[in-house]
């Protein structure tokens, strides 16, 4: 919430932005970001000034697709422990989610983090154990981590992890909603710093500033796209200086590609997105689990998996279209009974406006 001081430097900003009556359609692509917009009203009072802002595939666990669900599903009946984050247990694969199949007796563990699994495989040398890992550049370098640490030989990995760049060119390639300026990520920023943004604003003239998590950190991003629109001097900005620099975390970075090389991967309400995701390179191929059990998961390859009826995650992570767009949005569609992945995570479109517009 805002201190006396925050509100005051919050009003400042909104006046400025007001003085140059604009019409503006932003995206940002974190969770978090959404979560601090809807619970400070920060949507709202934008609004006021002329300025949209909509979030595009900012949740991993969102964008993460059906199949790789399935994956996970078809893995634990063969007796294999499976492992995951708890945002991750209540998304709906085809028909069923990591919690239903729980519930029928299958060995499905929520983890804090990868070491926690890693732990389960040490404690459980008789079977194989699988870890779902999912996230974008933040979470990657704990798995890439891990793999250098040599874990035990009956842990392995099914690598959902994503890149977020080029799901920006994505976005703007597809040409289906006006962005005039993008708000980036202050966690996947830490970690790749601001340079692998600078060809979006050069290819496609688009101005982009990184910004932090706090309400003043949102509407100070705003104003600093509508200053670089009006001066017609697009670039990136970095209003996340306090933690985000120009190389990023070079360390995280360096084991990020000692682990992983980029590969074209789908996202939900996607279609294949060159270079956007991350596969175990080939001297790691014992801990990925998609070789490793090929031969069950090949049950999969000829499968085509649709979105549930009525649901338009897709569409939101798109930008196409908002919660309140979707016929099944707290009605058939709630935390307690989720049909989309947007309402299971705590960083989903959805999920956030459930818990908000309820106050």
């Amino acid at each position: 919430m805002f201190s006396l001081n925050d509100a005051s430097i919050a009003e400042e900003i909104i006046s400025k932005i007001k003085k140059e009556n604009v019409n503006l359609r932003f995206m940002h692509v974190c969770g978090t970001h959404q979560d601090t917009l809807v619970k400070n009203g920060l949507d709202c009072l934008l609004k006021n000034c002329g300025i949209y802002i909509g979030q595009g595939p900012g949740c991993p666990v969102c964008v993460t697709t059906t199949k790789e669900i399935e994956e996970m599903l078809l893995l634990a009946r063969e007796d294999i422990i499976i492992t995951s984050f708890g945002d991750m247990m209540k998304v709906p694969g085809q028909n069923e989610s990591l919690s239903d199949i729980k519930s029928e007796g299958y060995d499905v563990k929520t983890v804090y983090g990868i070491e926690d699994s890693v732990k389960i495989a040490e404690r459980n040398k008789d079977k194989d154990v699988v870890f779902m890992a999912v996230g974008f550049e933040t979470t990657a370098p704990a798995t890439a981590a891990t793999i250098l640490s040599s874990p035990p030989k009956n842990f392995s990995i099914l690598c959902c992890h994503r890149t977020m760049p080029y799901a920006l060119r994505a976005i703007l390639d597809m040409g289906e909603i006006k962005v005039d300026g993008l708000i980036e990520p202050g966690h996947v920023s830490t970690i790749i710093g601001t340079k692998p943004y600078e060809f979006i604003s050069k290819e496609y003239n688009v101005p982009q500033v990184i910004a932090g998590f706090e309400p003043i950190d949102i509407l100070m991003a705003a104003f600093m796209l509508v200053k670089q629109i009006k001066n017609n001097k697009i670039k990136v900005e970095n209003e996340y200086t306090r933690v985000v620099h120009t190389e990023g975390n070079i360390k995280a970075k360096k084991i990020i590609d000692e682990v992983f090389e980029p590969c074209d991967i789908k996202w939900r309400g996607f279609p294949i997105i060159k270079k956007s995701g991350l596969k175990l390179r080939n001297k790691f191929c014992k801990y990925d689990a998609r070789k490793k059990y090929k031969n069950i998961l090949s049950k999969l390859d000829k499968k085509d998996f649709s979105e549930h009826a009525g649901c338009r995650c897709g569409e939101l992570l798109r930008g196409l279209v908002t919660p309140f767009d979707c016929p099944l949005f707290s009605k058939k569609c709630t935390p307690e009974n989720p049909i989309g992945p947007c309402m299971v995570s705590i960083e989903g479109s959805c999920n956030i406006e459930y818990r908000y517009s309820k106050k």
